[in-house]
């Protein structure tokens, strides 16, 4: 179901912004907008079907993601056409993501990839960018665009890579991502004891998350109420 910009005035949109972590739920809120983070695969599925039941004019799929295209460097804004996992492909609201594009006139557009699992290695991520050309991979996107398809329910994606596709993603950073979405420092810690080898790889990604999370709250900013559907709303 796509949004045809109506002929005037001024709608109260209620967006939904879906993410994995904590930390970007608390960027995508404001006015107009809900946010649910926390959730996973089939849990996150349910979650979503049972809030779209209820209905609201738009789902957004916001926060950072690994990168898969190599030329991407950490920071770069990603607003979505669509999103594929497996066989399996939603196409964004067109309407709506031209006008994250033109609000984002600095953003990369093109396909994102979903994922049940983290995508890691090196090795993975080439694989899964040469398989479709996908410019980065979340654990969210292809939920929540299937959840808005199934609700005829407009959807969204605005992205942000945090890890590059020529660089792994250490094992104790996806130890360090507990279930409720938060970040679990004592788990990485704990695991620094057993494995300090990784404290480089941490380091490294804790600069490249620095980067994407201004990045993503610039964007944030930008986009403006509701994720940029207020004002289509109202055009």
């Amino acid at each position: 179901m796509a949004i045809a910009p109506s002929p005037g005035g001024s709608e109260v949109v209620a967006v939904l912004a879906v993410s994995g972590m904590d930390f970007e739920a608390r960027i995508a809120s404001g006015p107009g907008v809900e946010t649910l983070y926390g959730h996973r695969d089939a849990a996150l599925a349910r979650v979503l079907d049972a809030r779209l039941a209820q209905g609201c004019d738009g789902v957004i799929s916001f926060g950072v993601a690994g990168g898969l295209d190599p030329t991407l460097p950490p920071g770069t804004v990603i607003v979505a056409t669509a999103v594929r996992a497996g066989d399996a492909s939603y196409s964004t609201d067109p309407y709506w993501t031209a006008a994250l594009r033109r609000a984002l006139p600095q953003a990369v557009c093109g396909l994102l990839a979903g994922s049940d699992t983290p995508v890691t290695t090196v090795t993975g991520k080439t694989a899964l960018h040469e398989s479709h050309g996908a410019l980065a991979v979340d654990m969210e996107s292809h939920i929540a665009a299937l959840a808005a398809q199934t609700h005829h329910i407009p959807f969204a994606a605005l992205r942000v890579v945090i890890d590059p596709a020529d660089r792994p993603v250490p094992p104790l950073a996806v130890a360090g991502m507990a279930a409720d979405g938060s970040t679990d420092i004592g788990a990485i810690l704990f695991g620094l004891l057993k494995a300090p080898h990784q404290l480089g790889g941490l380091l490294r990604l804790g600069r490249d998350a620095s980067a994407a999370k201004s990045a993503l709250s610039a964007a944030r900013h930008a986009v403006g109420a509701g994720f940029a559907l207020t004002a289509l709303a109202a055009a």
